[in-house]
This record gives structure tokens, sequence and C-alpha cells, in this order.
């Protein structure tokens, strides 16, 4: 059975990797999740990831990150653009979430990119999520 937005399942496995307090989630690989993992894990909202082959087929293993306390660095995560409602912002239009105490991910020409990435390439594209 094929899945209609594996970017939202991606976001899912790792909110629910936080909340059941999990030190790793494993993700169906692809090339867009990748991306979006290494823009988390380049924020500081995971600690690291590896891509795997097991049993012939690709996955992400991703390591999630804690702070001192044993508290969840991510405290919440948003799917902004799904396949039943594409957003789309130029780089002008690219919201601080949270005062800026989280981070934008876009999909632009130059790549997955923070919003402040894209606002500095003077890039837009698809604002795919927020995250906190």
């Amino acid at each position: 059975m094929s899945m209609t937005d594996p970017v939202a399942d991606l976001l899912t496995r790792v909110r629910n990797g936080y909340r059941a307090n999990l030190e790793k989630v494993d993700v169906p690989a692809s090339r867009l999740k990748a991306n979006i993992v290494k823009v988390l894990r380049d924020e500081g909202f995971v600690k690291s990831f590896r891509l795997v082959r097991e049993e012939g087929r690709a996955w992400i293993k991703i390591q999630l990150r804690y702070d001192d306390k044993g508290d969840a660095v991510v405290r919440g995560i948003r799917r902004v653009s799904r396949p039943g409602l594409r957003r789309y912002v130029g780089f002008e239009d690219v919201a601080r979430v949270r005062s800026g105490a989280g981070v934008a991910i876009v999909s632009t020409s130059k790549g997955i990119l923070t919003g402040e990435k894209a606002k500095a390439a003077r890039v837009g594209g698809e604002y795919l999520c927020e995250v906190w």
C-alpha cells in the first residue's frame, strides 16, 4: 500500500518517538526525508541520523535528542503544506516560528532549507513544516 503523505509520516514518527521517550526511531528512507532530518540535526532537534539498508529496504535511523533533565528537545511539530493543500511562500513571507524559538522548513530550488536560510538566500518555496 502506498503512503499518501510520507513527510507527515516522518514528522509523526519523530513526534511519537519523543512522546514515548524513545532513544531512536526508524523511518522509511527517501531523499526528501533525509534532507528534512539533516536540517533537524543541523538545528539541534535530533542528535544524529544514518541511512541504512536492511532486508532490501532503505531506512533512516534517527537518534532523538533530550536535554539534561531528560525532557524532549522538540516541543512540537506541525505539518503546514500537505498533499490536499500545498502552501508556497516567497522568501519575504516566511514567518518566524514561536518568536525565533522554532524553525520553519522550506523546500526551495536550492534544496531543503530553514526559513532563515531561505530568507538569506532570497528564495521561496513550499512551506513544509514547523518545529519548535
